[in-house]
């Protein structure tokens, strides 16, 4: 078989391809994924201490007699000596050859490269010893403003942009502190920094016979805090020419380095893309390599295997040319009106859309952790034109029901609609500035909806009369039911509700409903644990409605208690109950999915009714302590 060294929705969508070549697959998993899509999916699958763990790999490789490797992306998949190691055990490795993954992974020494190939290289210095002293020079001749990078680093890790001389020092300090607790290595390079630049990429393809192509041009420009959102291919700015120039600087590189495989070569551009720069290449597949995959009409998995056994491409360069467009949105687990912190539970309903592509690592019932990753599927629409492609998206992340965990598909659809996104005027900085004018508050009838849906299910299953019904929710007050009006706070509606599910129970688990509220008609999908909470959305948003509780305990049962606002791990706690803190004070930290977290206290007083200790899990909202003012 072929071993999937990878989770989620990544691990399922190589193992389908594998399927489809008429071979068997084989999983590897850790305890938290015991019940996970990608375990089921496979044909064989091996319990592992830790996916970052390359003896546990490979182990799990041997006791299924597996015959190849492919690392998906992430986690090892650009780790060279696991690559070798894959390799010297007799097996076959799914990716480029580990001197490729060695050298392009070094930035500084990838950009000599790229120079010595003919690829533009952005105007930087790098070096093994390169100094604050340097890099004054390089600010001097060339002007501010510079970007300071960790030569080792990704993800926007250890990199600062620097706009004057008064911030240069503190820049190059911090970068190399960040770059050395990330990546183990505190050296950094230096390069000019474009103003609203765009990010595109080169999806290119080598075997081991001498050919190297490329499959056009994928935009990344819709990111946060350097992360992608949005990708699409074909770049909207992107012509016939510069598609070709930039193919040919990509196949160039690829070729310098010996590439065998699939990889992306990252460039960034300047907002009208006349001049484009190498960035860096990732030797492994890319999370949006579906919008290339529809445009295209090919396999990137299926050739990566071919390519590993062995066998020539069997495509050609004239051969290569894009059909319609697409795009792509990336379905996180995250809570963007809390500002984008992560989030967990378990996924009560999921109904996928029709008439797109969903590659998912969930199902109804997956519980959604802080120990992985929070992606959860990627929606991926194709259309003839991109207007078309952009619409199909937005109505596919509208139709999505994954009900339970909070996401970012009502957040992806407010930004799916703005006038510069649909006309194609996007840069890398976008996003964040346009934040503050992307609304994430799920609109005001969800709060009576979820009511209703209560309402409903107490009906149905509890010995509870038509009305007049109320229930406290927690964090959103009381809400009254009778069998014609819904009140919450001074607001009144009046309400008509109909089933829009089948089957003996009137009220299962999940279902949707048709409710009207003031005359206004609308499908709602509800979810349902017992009598404790309800979950309604629509539209890609969706409300948590929670039954208070009455009696609460330890900081909970105090006055001016903090919740936690995201779930996570108590990394450190800095006060003990008794002591005096100021306003400001740190109190403990909590860590969620790389994310670190201040708790502070709101006002000078008393620390009182903490019960944590570092290591504690804690879930959202969960009273963590209490800060009595003096």
């Amino acid at each position: 078989p072929v071993l999937v060294a990878n989770r989620g929705e990544i691990a399922v969508r190589v193992t389908r391809t594998v399927h489809a070549l008429g071979l068997r697959s084989a999983a590897v998993f850790t305890d938290v994924d015991a019940a996970a899509v990608h375990v089921d999916a496979a044909d064989v699958a091996v319990r592992v201490s830790s996916y970052l763990e390359p003896d546990a790999i490979l182990e799990a490789a041997r006791a299924v007699g597996a015959a190849a490797v492919h690392p998906g992306y992430g986690f090892l998949s650009e780790n060279a000596a696991f690559a070798r190691a894959v390799v010297d055990a007799g097996l076959v490795w799914v990716g480029p050859p580990p001197e490729a993954i060695e050298l392009m992974g070094d930035k500084a020494r990838a950009k000599v490269l790229a120079r010595q190939a003919g690829v533009p290289v952005v105007p930087g210095l790098e070096g093994e010893d390169l100094g604050l002293e340097e890099i004054g020079a390089f600010a001097a001749e060339h002007g501010f403003p510079i970007v300071i990078k960790a030569v080792a680093g990704g993800g926007g890790k250890g990199m600062r942009v620097v706009r004057s001389d008064g911030e240069l020092a503190g820049a190059f300090d911090s970068a190399r502190r960040e770059a050395k607790a990330a990546f183990g290595d505190d050296r950094v390079l230096v390069e000019r920094y474009l103003e609203r630049p765009r990010h595109i990429e080169l999806q290119v393809l080598g075997d081991t016979h001498g050919t190297v192509l490329h499959l056009g041009e994928r935009e990344c420009s819709l990111q946060r805090r350097h992360q992608k959102v949005v990708e699409e291919a074909p770049s909207p700015v992107v012509d016939p020419d510069l598609r070709m120039r930039m193919g040919d600087a990509a196949v160039a590189l690829a070729k310098a380095c010996g590439y065998v495989g699939a990889g992306t070569v990252e460039f960034i551009t300047t907002g009208d893309a006349r001049d484009f720069f190498f960035l860096e290449m990732n030797t492994r597949l890319q999370v949006e390599h579906p919008v290339t995959e529809l445009v295209y009409g090919v396999d990137l998995v299926a050739h990566q295997l071919r390519v590993a056994a062995g066998e020539p491409l069997e495509l050609a360069q004239s051969g290569l040319v894009p059909m319609g467009h697409a795009v792509e949105a990336r379905l996180y687990a995250e809570d963007p009106a809390n500002g984008f912190l992560p989030a967990t539970g378990v996924v009560r309903r999921y109904r996928e859309p029709a008439g797109v592509r969903m590659d998912s690592g969930v199902r109804e019932g997956s519980e959604v952790t802080t120990a992985y990753d929070p992606m959860l599927a990627k929606v991926i629409a194709h259309g003839p034109d991109r207007l078309s492609a952009i619409r199909r998206l937005d109505r596919a992340l509208a139709d999505l029901e994954l009900v339970g965990v909070a996401t970012n598909a009502a957040f992806t659809r407010e930004l799916l609609q703005r006038d510069d996104v649909r006309a194609g005027e996007q840069d890398t900085g976008l996003l964040e500035r346009v934040l503050g004018e992307l609304d994430t508050t799920p609109p005001e009838d969800l709060l009576p909806a979820a009511a209703i849906a209560a309402y409903l299910h107490d009906v149905a299953h509890v010995t509870v009369t038509p009305g007049p019904w109320r229930r406290r929710f927690d964090g959103l007050g009381e809400v009254r039911v009778s069998a014609t009006e819904v009140r919450s706070g001074e607001r009144t509606w009046t309400w008509t509700a109909r089933n829009l599910g089948q089957g003996p129970d009137p009220f299962p688990k999940s279902l949707q409903l048709r409710i009207a509220l003031d005359g206004v008609s609308r499908r709602y999908v509800a979810a349902f644990d017992g009598d404790d909470a309800v979950w309604v959305a629509r539209d890609g948003f969706q409300l948590e409605a929670r039954t208070e509780r009455a009696v609460r305990s330890g900081a909970g049962a105090l006055a001016g208690s903090l919740e936690a606002p995201m779930p996570g791990t108590v990394l450190l706690v800095h006060v003990a109950n008794g002591d005096q803190v100021k306003e400001g004070d740190v109190l403990l930290v909590i860590e969620s999915m790389k994310m670190e977290l201040a708790i502070t206290a709101p006002t000078a007083g008393t620390v009182e009714g903490l019960e944590l200790s570092v290591g504690d899990r804690v879930t959202q909202r969960q009273p963590l302590v209490a800060v009595t003012e003096a």
